[in-house]
């Protein structure tokens, strides 16, 4: 039996990140009868998806492979009829996330694009335009997956969950990163090693490791500890205390550093800020680069280059997800779904992020029990955090966004809060239309 060929409409079509994307569905073209790509964008965003759209071309005509590509400003064309929408945007571009670093910094509190004061502000833009595009799904694609690359992923995906009925499934590159570093450091293949995930998005722990059905958990522990290489492009690898690492038990994706080792990040922020930039205008120069490189009429194959830009294995967690609904292949994933129990120690309608079952139906999490007093604290606050973040933004409600930044445990002081939170409320006054005249 033939099944249906596929439509992707790739919502921020004019990402530097498209060209990894576009690899990723060449290699799987067996697997997935992709006929159509649909890249929208904003107005702003012309030149870049130009330039994107030429380049996609190449790599099609290069690879011998059937492809309509099509590229517009009109998203509902690109939504109708899709069998997969993907959104990997950001609003307001790097410069806003520069400004998301930039605030925090000057009152001395941790400055990061997801978590923190960082991820407030980009949930806050964001969260309205996602819940836009699901109205948008709702009406011409009811039938649509929506894949959620964007940031803060886990906010996002809870926000579409609660306020839509579009089929969602929140994805990060975060798993799979850690899913190859501790391959790499235990000298196993990445399918030769399970991992039992649990947490939250950039708040991930893998709780158990095994290869070939042995439990190498501690042993993990202690090279991360002797300091195997641990983390990501975008954040500094401070390194990790062994007697910490052996007393918690679990092993922490590389966002942790922010939470446990708060005062070397901060200061290791504030150095990099002064003397070369903040993470974004470091981005925005790599960013620069590649585009000249896209423009390459010659260039018909996603360059090496674009490895320095962050978001590896993109492509992996995104396309091998669509795989195994669009196949129904019951494997497992790394994703941000509802709890629905697998997590007794959050609500039910909580996003958490998980080791999940994924077939046609989507994903169904694992059941992992009570989290252990060590790691559940943390989790509840944030939790706390990112569902007050979620009433703010969909409501634009100051008091919900006060309380949020006083409940992230990144912001140590309600004084700082409120002045974190008027900073971004007027810096971002043109992408906060929901929040009037506060």
């Amino acid at each position: 039996m033939n099944k249906p060929a596929l439509k992707l409409a790739i919502i921020g079509g004019g990402s530097s990140y498209t060209p990894e994307l576009v690899e990723g569905i060449i290699n799987r073209i067996e697997r997935l009868p992709v006929r159509e790509i649909h890249f929208v964008d904003v107005e702003s965003g012309r030149e870049k998806m130009a330039i994107i759209e030429a380049l996609t071309r190449r790599m099609i005509a290069r690879a011998g492979v059937e492809i309509d590509i099509k590229a517009s400003f009109d998203r509902r064309a690109a939504i109708t009829g899709a069998d997969f929408v993907l959104t990997q945007f950001r609003v307001g571009g790097l410069q806003a996330r520069a400004n998301d670093e930039r605030i925090p910094l000057k009152y001395g509190v941790i400055g990061q694009e997801t978590t923190g004061p960082g991820g407030f502000a980009k949930a806050l833009r964001t969260i309205p335009v996602i819940l836009d595009i699901c109205r948008d799904i709702e009406e011409l694609a009811p039938d649509a997956w929506l894949l959620n690359f964007t940031n803060p992923a886990g906010l996002v995906t809870e926000a579409v969950n609660k306020f839509t009925k579009v089929k969602a499934i929140g994805l990060c590159n975060v798993p799979v990163s850690m899913r190859m570093m501790i391959a790499e450091m235990m000298e196993c293949t990445p399918e030769e090693l399970s991992l039992e995930c649990a947490g939250l998005n950039h708040l991930l722990w893998a709780h158990r490791a095994w290869i070939d059905g042995k439990d190498v958990t501690d042993e993990v522990l202690q090279k991360v500890g002797d300091g195997a290489t641990y983390t990501m492009k975008n954040i500094s690898e401070e390194p990790w205390d062994p007697e910490f690492l052996k007393a918690l038990g679990a092993i922490p994706c590389p966002y942790h550093r922010y939470f446990y080792q708060t005062d070397a990040m901060l200061a290791e922020e504030k150095a990099a800020a002064e003397s070369q930039g903040t993470r974004a205008e470091q981005v925005m120069e790599t960013e620069q680069s590649l585009f000249e490189l896209y423009k390459d009429e010659s260039l018909a194959t996603k360059p090496t280059e674009l490895e320095s830009r962050g978001g590896a294995y993109y492509s992996d967690a995104s396309l091998n997800l669509i795989d195994s609904i669009y196949n129904d292949l019951k494997s497992l994933h790394v994703v941000n779904v509802a709890n629905n129990g697998a997590i007794p120690n959050l609500p039910d309608d909580a996003v958490i992020e998980c080791s999940a079952v994924v077939g046609g139906w989507g994903a169904r999490p694992l059941a992992v029990g009570t989290l252990p007093v060590a790691i559940s604290g943390l989790v509840a606050q944030v939790k706390a955090y990112e569902q007050l973040t979620v009433e703010a933004a969909v409501h634009g409600d100051y008091d919900k966004g006060l309380m949020a930044l006083a409940c992230n445990p990144l912001v140590p002081d309600i004084s700082k809060a409120k002045l974190i939170f008027d900073d971004i409320l007027k810096i971002n006054h043109d992408y906060l239309p929901q929040f009037g005249r506060s």
